[in-house]
């Protein structure tokens, strides 16, 4: 007797949950490239395009190679339904769409992705939507910024660059204690290392940009969550707005999710190892990785990572005030010769950056002080290669500054 599908493992749903095969029987799951849809007849289109009836209909509202990629997401993250764009900011302007309206409040961590704070601190309020900024780890602070009009609590653990690690069940009983929703972006982490949903999370965002493709090829984004949340809240937002996954891109990061579990942990591994390396190394201040036992949540991140850091980490050069520390990081990236000095993470090749001139460098010096993000920072998302050629080429630099 074939197991159910619930009772498959998740190294099986990985390569195996997608929409059912054609009439060709191909093994590999097929890319649909089409932008419509014969319909069999004018009343099933009618019912079909009200939702009454599923079916595709249209490529702005759906896609058989998208839908395999969205089934077999869920299936990771362990939720009910799953819809995908074309980029995780995206996909965070579809939730912030279909949940809030003007005076509705949200509440963040300021230690989020800088496009992030952008988005909800600065460009959601010129509509009208409000926003706390709080520390991801003091879970006091999310709390006392409760308000009757707050609808969602937003973390992402760990954080990018400096990986701060929020407790997911205590900020999900805050959320839900007033009414409100809790999304966790899962980016870091992936639902091979950490599934929010187990910890009361109503919503997973993703960037499949990083490592669900794993390969730095496309752009895609997802929301995971309840069917109802899906299907009524989220995907009248897509087929207003038009945020759709490209059927290409989708099929990528499908073929990406087959191979999610081993190089997170291949990469994760050798994260551990340069992580470990660096907090050894003379020219280095400080490294934060939440698989290192001298990271403030290292406990709480071996709880829910299953007992894994991840494959990004940062650390800081030694300097006596923030333009030598700019100066000095300046010089390790310029002196890479393996590694690629590039901001995208999740690739297998390493890719390093320094986040206050790049990914945080829209963020006013005051908000970059706050989320920690000094000019001394540089983030590392570790790859394939060999560990001993990413501690040479790092250290190309680290010992010349």
């Amino acid at each position: 007797m074939k197991p159910k599908k619930h009772e498959l493992h998740r190294d099986t749903l990985a390569v195996r949950e997608a929409v059912a095969r054609s009439p060709y029987g191909e093994n590999s799951e097929a890319l649909f490239l089409t932008s419509g849809y014969v319909q069999p007849s004018a009343e099933a289109a009618a019912r079909r395009f009200a939702g009454d009836e599923e079916g595709f209909t249209y490529g702005r509202y759906g896609n058989p190679t998208v839908a395999s990629l969205e089934q077999r997401l869920a299936a990771l993250e362990g939720a009910e339904a799953c819809i995908s764009t074309a980029s995780g900011m995206s996909a965070i302007l579809m939730m912030c769409m279909g949940l809030l309206k003007a005076g509705d409040h949200v509440i963040c961590s300021h230690s989020m992705f800088g496009s992030t704070i952008k988005l909800i601190g600065s460009d959601l309020a010129r509509f009208g939507v409000e926003s706390t900024f709080v520390s991801q780890t003091d879970a006091s602070a999310w709390k006392a910024a409760l308000r009757p009009s707050t609808r969602l609590l937003f973390a992402e653990t760990p954080t990018n660059p400096l990986t701060d690690v929020c407790d997911i069940q205590a900020l999900a009983d805050i959320a839900h204690s007033a009414g409100a929703l809790l999304c966790v972006d899962n980016c870091f982490a992936t639902p091979a290392l950490q599934r929010p949903m187990a910890f009361g999370a109503d919503i997973v965002m993703h960037s499949g940009t990083k490592y669900l493709d794993g390969q730095g090829r496309v752009m895609a984004g997802a929301l995971c969550a309840s069917e109802a949340l899906v299907t009524k809240t989220f995907l009248p937002v897509l087929k207003s707005a038009g945020m759709t996954l490209a059927p290409f891109n989708a099929w990528v990061v499908l073929k990406g999710l087959e191979t999610l579990d081993i190089r997170m942990q291949a990469q994760s591994a050798r994260a551990l190892q340069l992580a470990q390396w660096l907090q050894a190394h003379p020219a280095v201040a400080k490294v934060h990785y939440p698989g290192l036992s001298s990271h403030p949540q290292h406990e709480l991140a071996m709880a829910q990572q299953s007992n894994c850091g991840g494959a990004v980490l940062s650390f800081e050069v030694k300097a006596s005030d923030a333009d030598q520390a700019r100066a000095r990081a300046f010089h390790v990236l310029d002196s890479l010769q393996v590694l690629s000095l590039s901001t995208n993470l999740g690739d297998t090749k390493t890719l390093v950056a320094h986040p206050a001139s790049t990914s945080h460098g829209r963020l006013t010096e005051a908000q970059r002080q706050t989320a920690g993000v000094v000019q001394g920072l540089v983030r590392v998302a570790v790859g394939l290669e060999h560990i001993s050629d990413i501690q040479a080429d790092l250290d190309i630099g680290l010992t010349t500054l």
